[in-house]
């Protein structure tokens, strides 16, 4: 693909991307990493990815800042530190296919009782955050996939659309952050990843202010359905992923 088309197609990508993230709070892993990987190398993919991840934390952290739950993303964040490098092992060992399989029929019989039920069981408190923060860890680890676990949590403990939108970027900006100094380090943060994330951020940046206003504007009760629709779609790319070497 010659540079001048990838200069077209990565932000359109990115734009889609970061709508999703924008008005739901996670799901970007659907879109930008796999589709980017097609069009561009995936060791240009991945940072230009996080880049962008860390410009939509910061701008809605920056508009939103009394809905992010400090306490809970400061939670979820430690544990995902020590859950890394478990996902790292798991990666390497090849059992990817066994834990793609397994968090994907966690992930469908949880959004799917949750769907059909038309009412959730509750966390009342963080006491098991650092149970989907080192479950985000080693997925993030292992596929760079953080977001389920979180949207898990952030559902069980009944947050409104603007915090759960809000908190998650609390979460995701650190850890965006640690993911980009590994990309640093391991020299791949190139001019040419920093030229597709330049031509990229103007949409990136409109697609984050759209977002929030489509958040703004969904119901809470709607909002849970399109989180859960969003988990069984990420569910069952899991699971394509556990059969499909």
């Amino acid at each position: 693909m010659t540079a001048s088309t990838a200069s077209i197609l990565v932000p359109g990508v990115l734009f889609v991307a970061t709508l999703i993230r924008s008005s739901l709070g996670f799901g970007e892993a659907l879109v930008a990493v796999p589709v980017l990987a097609l069009l561009i190398p995936v060791n240009v993919a991945a940072p230009v990815a996080v880049m962008a991840s860390i410009t939509v934390a910061l701008i809605v952290i920056a508009q939103d800042w009394r809905k992010v739950y400090a306490g809970t993303a400061v939670r979820l964040v430690l544990p995902t530190l020590l859950g890394i490098p478990l996902g790292l092992m798991v990666l390497r060992a090849g059992a990817e296919s066994v834990v793609k399989g397994a968090l994907a029929l966690v992930i469908l019989v949880f959004s799917a009782y949750s769907l059909l039920a038309g009412q959730q069981r509750q966390l009342k408190d963080d006491r098991f955050a650092w149970l989907f923060g080192f479950g985000a860890g080693v997925l993030g680890g292992a596929y760079g996939m953080n977001g389920p676990p979180l949207a898990l949590y952030g559902s069980l403990r009944g947050w409104s659309p603007q915090h759960f939108r809000a908190t998650l970027q609390g979460y995701f900006l650190p850890a965006s952050v640690a993911g980009l100094c590994g990309y640093w380090l391991a020299g791949l943060c190139t001019s040419t990843v920093s030229r597709l994330y330049l031509w990229s951020l103007p949409l990136v940046i409109v697609a984050t202010f759209l977002g929030r206003a489509i958040n703004a504007r969904i119901g809470a009760a709607r909002f849970v359905r399109y989180v859960h629709g969003g988990l069984i779609a990420i569910g069952f790319v899991l699971l394509s992923q556990a059969f499909v070497r």
